[in-house]
């Protein structure tokens, strides 16, 4: 999908400032699409006219065009119309509806300023196909937007500082729509607005009340009143804000009026948002009890580390010390795994780091008599946790049994990884310049790494003597890559 600079640079250039602003006003204009109960279209100017570069239907009411308009030439019957509100820096209503097809539209042309200059024009659409009655909710609707257009008129909206990321539970026109006077008074306040306000345990009217105090009546936990809370229900921040109370949850947004620079009000969006916040809650109380069972988990396997390590101190015989040894190496790699885990709360482990701290510890373990350099080629993504165990077991065993028995009377060794990833198959290639084998290995460690691959990862292995010493090359399915 193409971003709106780049549809717009499809028909003339515009600068980095202008880009941003234009993009600005798009992110923000469902909002006034929905309180004029129109569709909102931009218009750049070119050469032989008028191209449209972003539409914005309404959610509030029928749409006037159903195909989008992006890439239309305005009509040369619009033209003028277009080119007068760029010009003049003015808004111009048109005299008479123009007729699409079977029904009537009502159109306005504005400019879109920006630093004083004219850099577009926005157009606003309504339909005359379906007779709307002058409801006070919409009177309050369409005067609300009114105002947002002046200020785009006078490059006042969009506003820097305002809030429209992605956080959850953002409030919309229709979920509740409040207009406050510059003292923070409250002119009017939807039926919606009115049904939030009292599942916070607000009764009767809101009409002429003063916001803020009514607010600070609600809050009796004053440590849990968030700082931009005042300036949000005063108008006076282009902002977002929860507000809690009596077991309910408001999702506050603030949207200043100005005229001419001096604050004359503003509309305010609020949605009730108790369910969504509660499971939220829910979900990070989940995610912190997963954190803290990895940690516990990592915690006790090395402490069942250290019990094998003192264990094997009192142990005399050779054979009986060297498979306690290995035992800790193998409960050591696990609590690696589950270290990692518990310091994230996403269920894809990044395994490059991963495998990059258990080789190095493996190949440091397994001979220290040895100076064994280990190199790493390519990548081995995010694996999911449900495999991070498994893998990094079968990657630490393959080190370690190149480190025992590849470099048997060497001072130096060189082992390879290599890991090449395509969607969910990963294929492992270890190599090392060691004495090779003549056999597929038999022990323990082989024995854990064929039972791991095959059963518990679904894939395949296959050790060969290669010239000069010997690889193995694993291929396994992780989970699509992202």
């Amino acid at each position: 999908m193409a971003t709106l600079r780049e549809t717009v640079e499809r028909f003339g250039s515009l600068t980095d400032a202008e880009a941003d602003w234009l993009a600005l006003l798009t992110a923000d204009w469902q909002i006034v699409a929905d309180l004029s109960f129109a569709d909102l279209v931009m218009w750049r100017a070119v050469d032989n006219g008028f191209v449209a570069v972003a539409h914005c239907r309404p959610s509030t009411g029928p749409t006037v065009h159903q195909d989008d308009m992006v890439g239309v030439m305005a009509a040369a019957g619009r033209v003028a119309h277009l080119q007068r509100a760029l010009d003049e820096g003015v808004i111009v209503a048109s005299r008479e509806p123009r007729w699409d097809e079977t029904y009537a539209v009502r159109e306005d042309a504005l400019p879109v300023v920006m630093n004083g200059k004219a850099i577009a024009v926005l157009t606003r659409e309504v339909s005359q196909a379906v007779s709307r009655s002058s409801s006070r909710l919409e009177l309050n609707y369409k005067g609300a937007a009114d105002d947002l257009l002046r200020m785009v008129t006078r490059g006042e909206f969009p506003m820097q500082t305002s809030v429209t990321g992605p956080r959850r539970g953002a409030p919309r026109v229709g979920d509740g729509v409040l207009r406050l006077d510059a003292g923070g008074h409250v002119t009017y306040a939807s039926p919606n607005a009115m049904s939030c306000f009292h599942r916070l345990g607000i009764h009767g009217p809101l009409m002429n009340k003063s916001l803020p105090r009514v607010t600070q009546e609600l809050v009796t936990d004053r440590g849990l009143i968030d700082e931009t809370l005042a300036m949000v229900v005063m108008g006076r921040a282009a902002w977002r804000t929860d507000l809690e109370a009596n077991g309910a949850c408001l999702s506050l947004r603030a949207i200043p009026v100005f005229d001419d620079g001096q604050r004359s009000g503003a509309v305010l969006l609020c949605r009730d948002v108790s369910e969504l916040r509660r499971r939220e809650r829910e979900l990070i109380t989940k995610d912190a009890t997963i954190r803290e069972i990895h940690h516990r988990v990592k915690n006790n396997l090395q402490t069942v580390a250290a019990l094998l390590r003192l264990q094997s101190r009192r142990v005399e015989a050779p054979e009986a010390k060297e498979a306690l040894k290995e035992a800790m190496r193998r409960v050591s790699t696990i609590a690696l795994v589950h270290e990692t885990l518990s310091g994230t709360l996403d269920e894809l482990v990044n395994f490059d780091d991963l495998a990059g701290r258990s080789m190095r510890m493996a190949a440091d373990v397994a001979s220290p008599g040895v100076q064994v350099k280990i190199v790493r080629e390519g990548d081995f993504g995010l694996i999911p946790a449900q495999n991070a165990s498994s893998l990094a077991l079968v990657v630490t065993e393959l080190v370690t049994n190149a480190v025992e028995h590849g470099f048997v009377g060497r001072e130096y060794g060189i082992i390879t990884v290599r890991a090449t990833r395509t969607g969910d198959d990963l294929h492992i290639l270890i190599q090392d310049d060691g004495v090779g084998i003549t056999s597929r290995p038999s022990g323990l460690g082989s024995q854990i790494v064929t039972t791991l691959v095959e059963n518990e990862l679904g894939g395949s292995l296959e050790w060969r003597k290669i010239q000069g010493g010997s690889e193995v090359e694993i291929r396994v399915k992780v989970g699509e890559r992202r």
